[in-house]
């Protein structure tokens, strides 16, 4: 099976070595000399240090040789870029691929601006140029941290797409060795759970920044389950999702895991560091601080209630210390779970 990635940043890499272990993958990404020194030293020195990659991982700098390889029956590209890149790299595709599309994106939020899901955007894009009827698409998601897939250890992951013959495409691709990937129609649910999750885990990052014990985490990890079903169904997902590994699954691995960046963020602001302090020493934006605002504002438009989602944006938009944020969720009125 031929499969091309376009991205390669952690997630990105680490897919693309598992998957070249039965199957002819190729690697693309922005970075000519980044992709030199995979292909040279079998190491993504960037984004996965220390961790060896597939051998048989090939690497193309070029945008449409890169797309060619994956242009054929049976084939299937994924979308490894995040969410701001995800609208380009749809309509490079569509205008440089001729064969029926076949793809799968990796990234996980809400569109700047537009507070579109990612498959909202996909569609836009693909009817724009014509290439809604002989396209099918989805997203790969769950709990998954690079760094362990690529280190081949344990993972099961959720295929959202658009017909059966999707999913089954990317069973193909990707269940096999340690990876287990499970089928659904719900690319709403899916891709909810997905963004979601990031919030709430800089709220468990905080709690526990602020020494409040495990019991005060799975609290905020269940009470944070809530609010992402609660606005996963006002927006037309179904409530199994959430309680599998799109939702459940991947907000207790981010909300815990000691690899999740989001996470960081709240354990850095609990001690004190401003927003733009941890951003900085980051290097880049964790998902949940893109996604905040917008959960926030889909919340207030759809009428559901999210507190949590709500002091998350108090503590890294107004400045209220997350000590305050926490006490004023103790403060809440008593109410039916």
């Amino acid at each position: 099976m031929k499969i091309t990635f376009f991205g390669a940043g952690a997630w990105g890499t680490a897919l693309a070595s598992h998957a070249a272990a039965a199957h002819d993958v190729v690697l693309w990404g922005r970075d000519a000399a980044q992709l030199a020194g995979i292909g040279a030293d079998r190491v993504n020195a960037a984004y996965l240090p220390g961790v060896t990659l597939s051998g048989r991982l090939a690497v193309e700098p070029g945008f449409e040789r890169a797309a060619a390889h994956a242009d054929v029956e049976g084939g299937l590209v994924i979308i490894a870029t995040p969410v701001s890149g995800l609208r380009e790299m749809t309509r490079r595709l569509a205008a440089s691929q001729t064969a029926g599309l076949r793809m799968l994106w990796l990234c996980k939020g809400f569109e700047a601006g537009t507070n579109a899901l990612p498959h909202q955007m996909v569609r836009d894009e693909l009817d724009a140029a014509g290439r809604l009827a002989d396209t099918s698409y989805g997203v790969l998601t769950g709990p998954s941290f690079a760094r362990e897939v690529a280190l081949g250890l344990p993972c099961a992951l959720t295929v959202a797409g658009t017909s059966p013959a999707l999913s089954e495409l990317a069973q193909h691709a990707f269940h096999h060795h340690a990876m287990r990937i499970y089928g659904s129609d719900d690319l709403v649910g899916a891709e909810v759970g997905g963004a979601v999750k990031n919030v709430l885990a800089i709220a468990t990052g905080a709690s526990d920044g602020l020494g409040l014990g495990l019991n005060a985490r799975a609290a905020l990890v269940t009470r944070g389950l809530a609010e992402m079903t609660r606005l996963g169904l006002a927006l037309g997902g179904r409530v199994e999702t959430f309680m599998g590994l799109a939702g459940m699954g991947d907000l207790i691995l981010t909300a815990t895991g000691d690899l999740s960046r989001n996470r960081k963020v709240g354990q850095q602001l609990a001690g004190g560091m401003t927003l733009a302090q941890i951003l900085a020493e980051l290097g880049h934006v964790a998902e949940g601080v893109r996604c905040a605002q917008a959960v926030a504002a889909l919340a207030a438009a759809k009428g559901v209630d999210m507190p949590i989602t709500r002091a998350v944006c108090a503590v890294l938009f107004e400045g209220l210390p997350a000590a305050d944020a926490v006490a004023q969720l103790l403060q809440r009125d008593a109410r039916d779970e």
